[in-house]
């Protein structure tokens, strides 16, 4: 992500439960099983579901580390097109 700018040092994953009471307008999931296995967001208006590949286990069969990099920046890429479309999406 520092290749592209974007610091992301300070961020982390939040657990469901600490979150579950924010009132939400959209709630984003991104993980290729979330759509299947995420809690009900009752305080969601929108829940939008994305999967995307998964890196390291993509990683486990590369052969260099050039490799390596280049699904992460795959994935990396796909993310952000779909972040930068997403506020369009969701007034359609």
């Amino acid at each position: 992500m520092q290749e592209v700018g974007v610091d992301i040092t300070k961020q982390k994953s939040q657990r469901v439960e600490e979150v579950e009471t924010i009132p939400f307008d959209v709630v984003v999931t991104v993980c290729g099983h979330a759509d299947e296995n995420c809690p009900v967001f009752s305080c969601a208006t929108t829940v939008v579901h994305h999967g995307f590949d998964d890196p390291p286990k993509l990683a486990q069969t590369a052969r260099t580390e050039e490799e390596t990099l280049g699904h992460y920046r795959r994935v990396r890429d796909e993310i952000r097109s779909f972040i930068e479309t997403l506020p369009k999406g969701l007034h359609s």
